[in-house]
């Protein structure tokens, strides 16, 4: 199944895709740096970061992960999973769809993509008939990317920490 935007078309991911995606994470890494924000997902690439690739190949094969390409390229990612990846994140005792990693190419900010990626996982979300769509995310910064997925239609739950690292979690219901 492909979904289609003007500008976006989105279309299943795989083990091909996973080397782009991971120039997408080193590039949002660079570029949250080159803002001065060195809080949210460090300093060192994500292909560099012990695991980083691997993780990203499992996304790629053994999770539910579509790309966005605009004019071609390779412009974003979705992963969605059963439920979250980290042990911190309060579990629910209903079925749920879980946004494990949305990433865009930073030189397209402001293009919608990553908003059409969100729109797609809501779309497969009702298809499931699952009622629960949930993400979470980095809350310091002054909450923007909170704010973004609020934007997007979420709403936050439980707030979290990991160490020093604060966490938000968000949720949308379909119903």
């Amino acid at each position: 199944m492909t979904h289609t935007s003007p500008a976006v078309r989105i279309r299943p991911g795989g083990i091909d895709d996973a080397p782009a995606v991971l120039d997408l994470l080193d590039g949002a890494v660079a570029w949250m740096n080159a803002r001065g924000n060195t809080q949210q997902w460090g300093t060192t690439p994500y292909s560099q970061k012990p695991g980083g690739v691997q993780r990203i190949e499992g996304y790629m094969t053994e999770q539910e992960a579509y790309v966005a390409e605009t004019d071609g390229e390779l412009a974003g990612a979705v992963v969605l999973a059963t439920g979250p990846g980290h042990e911190t994140i309060p579990r629910v005792t209903e079925p749920e769809r879980y946004v494990r990693l949305l990433i865009t190419d930073r030189q397209r900010t402001g293009q919608g993509v990553g908003s059409v990626l969100l729109a797609h996982a809501v779309e497969l979300t009702r298809k499931a008939e699952v009622d629960l769509l949930r993400v979470d995310c980095w809350a310091g910064g002054g909450g923007e990317l909170v704010a973004y997925y609020e934007r997007n239609g979420f709403v936050r739950t439980d707030p979290f920490m990991v160490g020093e690292w604060p966490g938000q979690v968000l949720e949308m219901r379909m119903g």
